[in-house]
């Protein structure tokens, strides 16, 4: 195997320090945190210590601990956790892991015994699924990290990762045991810590993305996104579905999934196209389907065939081969980098052939997402890729494509919980198929409702089928429901400042975007809102998933708040947290709460576009202390950021916008800011270039700006 290029390898420090560690002759427990053990066991006495696809670092602190061994074996004991062990091969009746201070056997783990769940103890709260292709509805999810009898075991079962993926020591077993109570959020952050921390998207990533599977001529495409511009309607990124490349294809070769090469009848000047897009604020992505590797007929199979040893006269096909990486490195500079110069931006991977290839358990999507990710990050940039999940550590490859969703109230229903359970496992950035991509029934209100799930998903992608019923553009639907698409697309823009500060927090404290509501709060009733999800650490959105009532015409949807007053973000509407409360919305309302104290920044009014902006609208929720930091940088791979922090002092009353810090010339250097103060009256700023208006009526927002 030749050398990989440097872009194309992760850092790893997959070593513990051998003061961690309790070494047998035939296993090893390693105390990672005093709730993080590594368990292994070896039949031959060797352990695996290189890093794996799935776990990055070992090299933690040490953590304090004590091993009493005694006749029956071994008994370790952190600040969190008591470990028993016979020393003998793992067993639920020679091995087992108690939480301190926990009772009852459901906080005891056994290695090997089954937990059978039950209506009072559900167990693992789950983590994600590979794809929701052709889903109507839920479907199971893997387990996460996160369960109601305090513990979660992950067992890691990937391949060793050196300079490339190697088969690791055969008959070993793998565990890590994830020991943090009801501390949902302190279980994520330790498996970052292990395995690596999201990326850092780039900011233009978090506005509108336009996809649908369609034949676009380029013609078609610009007038689309001329009629976008017209109707005030924002985007960021353009993808373009398999159609951007030859599907019609002779077929001797086979099918038109794999392509490579533009259809210069729908794209006669490629390179023109792109630019165009730019010239309008849109980043591209293209659909690729790499699973029938690189045939006679694409444009760069000389090139291609050459750097492999393949006389190109011979027209042999190439095959995709995940597990070489000589064929990979060719790949992606003799086909895929001459299209990036032309103006590609980043990769759909749209991999949906399987799980296998000539390396046994080297999952294909694996290598797609990791290369990939790595080489969009080549020159600086900053990486993205938009692919299908490949297990535990698939984070580190944002951002996620969750498949060809069924367009029915139950797939609409099914998501929000998805979106934020896979916190559980570490993954934050999924993107659906907004809107739903095929088959079920067209409707208005189902489609206006998960338009303004999509505002408040991670990545709000509107995608649909090539139906003449299933497209997206807002004018093809009732009046009313035009008018809420309208709104919800331009107020994800609007949030960009508030997403992107999130996503830096995502990245640096280990804290997704989206998570479930019991990770605010462990109690019951918080699990059982299985919709509920915060978004950030300012907001909590409660999605409205089932058809309005016939009488009254509102949207339904019953929650759990936790302790504390909340703040509806559009009406003003207060609420007391500790119990259970029914929200009813008409069409265009949404129930999206912010906590007392919260800080939300948006763009100024009427201003959409993602970049650093020059003027911001605060929002503030009165009612307890709050501070904000917000994030701003210059979207490299290596950042040079910008962080103002705000402040709001409940006591006092004072709201604090400190200047600017970090490297000033990332920002406008001028910056106005209107400051709207909900649940208080009273304030007016201490500022005297502010201009106030007088309060509003009661709960309605009261506004300064300067």
């Amino acid at each position: 195997m030749g050398r990989l290029p440097a872009h194309l390898t992760i850092p790893t420090t997959p070593l513990a320090a051998p003061s961690a560690q309790v070494v047998g002759d035939h296993y090893r427990i390693t105390v990672l945190t005093p709730r993080l053990l590594r368990l292994e066991y070896s039949p031959t006495g060797r352990f695996e210590d290189r890093a794996t696809q799935m776990v990055l670092n070992r090299a933690f602190e040490p953590a304090g601990f004590r091993v009493e061994p005694d006749a029956n074996g071994i008994h370790l004991f952190t600040d969190a956790l008591a470990l028993d062990y016979d020393e003998r091969p793992f067993s639920a009746s020679g091995l087992r892991v108690r939480l301190a201070g926990a009772h009852g056997y459901h906080s005891e783990w056994r290695h090997g015994a089954r937990f059978t769940p039950s209506p009072w103890q559900q167990g693992n709260l789950g983590g994600t699924a590979r794809t929701l292709d052709g889903v109507d509805g839920a479907l199971p999810l893997e387990d996460g990290l996160v369960s109601t009898t305090g513990y979660a075991v992950l067992e890691d079962t990937t391949l060793a990762l050196e300079e490339w993926v190697e088969p690791r020591i055969e008959g070993n077993t793998d565990l890590y045991y994830f020991g943090h109570g009801h501390d949902a959020a302190g279980a994520v952050r330790d498996f970052y810590r292990l395995t690596g921390p999201q990326p850092l998207l780039p900011r233009w990533a978090l506005g509108n993305w336009w996809s649908r599977y369609y034949a676009y001529s380029a013609q078609e495409y610009r007038a689309l996104v001329e009629r976008f511009e017209q109707e005030h309607l924002p985007f960021s990124v353009a993808v373009v579905d398999m159609d951007w490349h030859w599907v019609d294809v002779d077929p001797s070769y086979g099918h038109g999934w794999t392509g490579y090469s533009w259809n210069t009848d729908l794209f006669p000047d490629p390179r023109d196209f792109l630019s165009w897009l730019h010239e309008h604020g849109l980043r591209v992505s293209l659909n690729l389907h790499p699973a029938d590797g690189v045939r006679a007929y694409e444009d760069r199979y000389p090139q291609l065939a050459r750097r492999l040893g393949i006389d190109p006269e011979s027209r042999r096909a190439i095959d995709f081969d995940a597990a070489d990486p000589g064929f990979l490195v060719a790949y992606l500079e003799e086909v895929l980098h001459p299209l990036e110069a032309e103006g590609v931006d980043f990769w759909w991977l749209d991999w949906q052939q399987g799980p296998h290839s000539t390396m046994p358990g080297l999952d294909p999507l694996w290598v797609l997402n990791h290369i990939h990710h790595l080489d969009s990050a080549r020159d600086g940039r900053r990486p993205l890729t938009f692919s299908r999940y490949a297990g535990p550590g698939s984070h580190r490859y944002p951002v996620g494509f969750s498949g060809d969703t069924i367009t029915t109230w139950e797939s609409l229903d099914f998501q929000p919980y998805f979106t934020a359970t896979a916190a559980n496992i570490g993954y934050g950035w999924w993107s659906h198929d907004i809107g739903g991509h095929a088959f079920g029934y067209r409707d208005d209100e189902l489609a206006t409702r998960w338009f303004q799930l999509g505002v408040f998903s991670p990545v709000n992608r509107l995608h649909s089928t090539n139906d003449l019923f299933a497209g997206k553009e807002p004018w093809k639907y009732s009046a009313p429901a035009r008018a809420a698409m309208g709104e919800a697309l331009r107020l994800r823009h609007r949030l960009v400042p508030y997403l992107f500060t999130m996503a830096e927090r995502a990245h640096s404290a280990g804290e997704p975007l989206v998570r479930p509501l019991y990770h605010l709060d462990p109690r019951p009733e918080a699990v059982a809102s299985r919709n509920t999800f915060a978004f950030g650490s300012e907001l909590l959105v409660a999605p409205i998933t089932s058809p309005a009532d016939r009488s009254t015409l509102l949207g339904r949807v019953s929650t759990w708040l936790p302790a504390g007053e909340w703040t509806d973000f559009f009406t003003g509407v207060r609420y007391s947290g500790g119990r259970t409360v029914t929200l009813h919305r008409r069409l265009e309302g949404y129930p999206v709460l912010a906590r007392a104290g919260g800080i939300v920044p948006l763009t100024w009014p009427g201003e959409y576009g993602t970049q650093n902006p020059a003027a911001l609208e605060v929002h503030v929720f009165a009612g307890a202390d709050g501070r904000l930091a917000l994030y701003e940088d210059d979207d490299a791979a290596v950042p040079r950021s910008v962080t103002t922090v705000i402040t709001w002092d409940e006591a006092s009353g004072d709201l604090r916008i400190a200047p600017a810090s970090g490297a000033l010339d990332v920002v406008p250097a001028t910056r106005r800011f209107r400051v709207v103060l909900h649940g208080s009256t009273t304030w007016t700023p201490n500022c005297p270039t502010a201009s106030t208006r007088a309060p509003r009526p009661d709960r309605s927002p009261s506004s300064w700006t300067w």
